[in-house]
């Protein structure tokens, strides 16, 4: 499984980066509103400063929700940089969009997955990745990893390419759960990837371990 972090916060990146276990990322207009990136040019920028960070795949959203807007600003997205994967939405036009943009070798990720049969349509129209939002079904009383379960089944079945990335983790047994059910990638604040370092017996066993040593050793 990749690990994507989901933020637009450099400092974040980069502590990510150096742990060792970051495999891509994404971001959306939300995020990097909240890093105060403002304007057309500092968010290009911000993505081309991102890509210089990590080594792999960075989701950057389009705006736009009509076919001709969502290929323009895609294809400019798409030439910022070769790790750039154009984030489209699961609208209408955007899968009309994501056919275009799979003809013309440019990636992309389908955001806004919510269903089996909005993955199969993205899927079908030759989507790198499809993000279903698996925390946001949590809190409708909908299973979110059930979901990532009938996407791999369906994918399985029919041999698509397109990789599972589950968006929406809130907690550590969301990314275990993910795990297990087969999603290719998931993608979350970088706290869940950290709390997944932290046991209590690890902690007491070091602690043992630690004092044993120091009786030994003065």
């Amino acid at each position: 499984m990749k690990f994507f972090i989901d933020t637009a916060n450099l400092d974040q990146i980069r502590d990510a980066q150096d742990l060792g276990v970051l495999d891509g990322v994404t971001t959306n207009p939300s995020l990097m509103a909240k890093e105060g990136i403002k304007g057309a040019d500092r968010i290009l920028k911000h993505y081309v400063d991102i890509c210089e960070i990590v080594d792999g795949d960075v989701s950057a959203e389009v705006i736009a929700t009509d076919y001709e807007g969502i290929i323009r600003e895609g294809e400019n997205l798409a030439s910022l940089h070769p790790q750039i994967v154009v984030k489209v939405p699961m609208i209408r036009d955007g899968v009309k969009a994501i056919k275009y943009f799979s003809k013309q070798g440019i990636r992309t990720n389908c955001t806004l997955i919510f269903s089996a049969g909005q993955a199969l349509l993205a899927a079908k129209a030759g989507a790198t990745y499809v993000s279903p939002f698996i925390g946001r079904l949590d809190d409708i009383s909908t299973s979110g990893v059930g979901l990532i379960e009938q996407i791999r089944l369906i994918y399985d079945n029919y041999g698509y390419e397109t990789q599972i990335l589950a968006a929406s983790i809130r907690h550590t047994m969301h990314l275990i759960e993910c795990a297990e059910a087969g999603a290719d990638v998931a993608t979350c604040p970088l706290n869940v990837i950290t709390d997944l370092l932290k046991h209590p017996l690890t902690d007491s066993g070091l602690e043992k371990f630690l004092a044993d040593y120091n009786k030994t050793n003065g």
